[in-house]
């Protein structure tokens, strides 16, 4: 056989690879209102820079039903992976296993991220026994806390294959995904039960679950967020986050629209949004898990040019109380933090831990005890600032305590703290009226004791917050080594 027909010879079986399920299948998709799995990772990618490999796995079976290989986002270098449903429902064979556990196996070596893009039906029921073979799950743990992991979940996603969500640091879905450890077919002949996929694990379900960080209408949108998402982290645990170039947008400033947004009386509510609106670089932040325990935020943020990741109490929400929705994904959010480097910002303006019955059989205790393990171990910079209260369990973890290893710890002017409110103090103990207003006259003196006593760095005034922080973040970041040192954690969503 010569060079030419050997190269013919190649060329068709690459070309029946990159046809997947055929036009009539991959045209079916797309008039769905979604892109086809090479669609997906070419508008993932800056373009021209994808590089394939087991293109050839499977046969007959176009790459096994899923596309991997290398590109660049954002010109840094990231594993990817795309479930291809045209081809046989996007199923895992022996083929296509190793070519996820190849994938991350090369992300962790490589210490470059791994995103994968699902849409299939899990395990193919072929009636083949794997024997004694890695599962790709093996190697996918293994980049926890290593390398940045993203999943976009942009169709159903079911059985072994949507696994590596919950493993994931970052996990989106477009309107048009769902997920679940069994199809529904799987679900009537087991429990009897008839449901839709929408109904079983669709965004309504995924997203209040906390299965799911965050949710975006289309495919192109969804990569779009994954792009963002991965713009704030640097390529692995070794590395620092890559800050952006300096512009006035980056530089020192007064902050004095606080003034006007967060009220003094404690009892006023106002969206902590707009706290982050005026102090970090831009408004553009990105939020993750916005409909998951909302009485706390956390962002994705620059502050002079380097990303940072911000936990903050919303006073809007349970008038800023931390729920167990709240500080579970606060502790995944720190420790994802913290494993790359990120400095942590906190924003404290809460009355606690939220108390009540129906809290505590939801395992408030379990969820902020998670949360305060993650931020007192976390070894990144830490800055914190109390706007109008912390109290109890709520401002510890919130990072209000002594040897915490903070940076910088800051506090306004008449902010209270301590166990709990003058008000919950004065019914709990009985107090009488005169001993009442004593307890309120002592809690609005509460910042300057603790202020003489090194409770914080400093009183600062609202208009200096951004000048504040930056300056102790500077300070911080100066410290750093070059290059950094993986943090061992394991990054599993609560």
């Amino acid at each position: 056989m010569s060079w030419k027909e050997t190269l013919e010879d190649l060329d068709g079986r690459r070309e029946r690879s990159a046809a997947m399920g055929g036009a009539e299948r991959v045209a079916k998709h797309r008039a769905k209102g979604k892109l086809d799995a090479r669609a997906r990772v070419a508008h993932l990618l800056d373009p021209g820079t994808f590089q394939e490999f087991g293109a050839l796995v499977g046969g007959e079976i176009a790459a096994d039903a899923i596309v991997t290989g290398s590109g660049l986002i954002n010109g840094t270098p990231v594993m990817v992976g795309a479930e291809d449903f045209t081809t046989v429902a996007g199923t895992i064979a022996p083929g296509s296993n190793a070519k996820r556990y190849r994938l991350a196996e090369l992300a962790v070596r490589n210490k470059v991220p791994l995103v994968m893009l699902l849409e299939g039906a899990g395990f193919r029921p072929t009636g083949a026994h794997y024997g004694r073979t890695p599962t790709d799950l093996l190697a996918q743990a293994q980049c926890s806390g290593k390398v940045p992991m993203v999943t976009g979940v942009l169709g159903p996603s079911a059985g072994h294959g949507a696994l590596i969500a919950p493993v994931s640091d970052f996990a989106i879905m477009s309107r048009q995904g769902s997920i679940f450890t069994a199809g529904p077919p799987v679900v009537r002949e087991s429990t009897g039960e008839v449901i839709s996929k929408e109904d079983l694990g669709g965004p309504d379900v995924a997203v209040p679950s906390g299965l799911i960080h965050n949710l975006a209408e289309t495919d192109e949108d969804a990569l779009d967020e994954i792009r963002r998402y991965l713009s704030y982290f640097p390529s692995s645990a070794w590395s620092y986050p890559p800050a952006l170039l300096s512009d006035d947008s980056t530089e020192p400033r007064a902050t004095p629209e606080l003034l006007e947004i967060i009220s003094r009386d404690n009892r006023s509510t106002y969206d902590i949004r707009t706290v982050l609106d005026v102090v970090f670089d831009t408004p553009d932040w990105f939020e993750v898990q916005p409909g998951y325990g909302p009485a706390i935020v956390c962002a994705l943020a620059h502050l002079g040019g380097h990303p940072v990741a911000v936990v903050a109490n919303q006073p809007e929400i349970l008038a800023g109380s931390i729920d167990t929705a709240a500080a579970e994904k606060a502790a995944h959010f720190i420790a994802v933090a913290d494993s790359f480097h990120l400095p942590l910002v906190f924003l404290a303006d809460n009355p606690g831990m939220l108390p009540g019955s129906e809290s505590e059989r939801a395992g408030v205790l379990r969820a902020g005890a998670k949360m305060f393990v993650a931020q007192t171990t976390a070894s990144t910079i830490k800055l914190h600032l109390t706007l109008r209260k912390a109290y109890g369990f709520g401002s510890m973890v919130m990072s209000l305590i002594g040897f915490d290893n903070q940076t910088a710890a800051y506090a306004y002017p008449g902010a209270t703290m301590g166990a709990m409110s003058a008000a919950a103090l004065g019914i709990a103990s009985g107090a009488e009226e005169e001993v009442a207003a004593q307890l309120r006259d002592m809690e609005l003196l509460a910042s300057y004791y603790s202020a003489e006593h090194m409770g914080f760095d400093e009183m600062i005034r609202p208009e200096e917050t951004r000048t504040a922080l930056l300056t102790a973040l500077r300070r911080g970041i100066f410290g750093r080594q070059q290059v950094a040192e993986p943090v061992l954690r394991t990054a599993i969503m609560p």
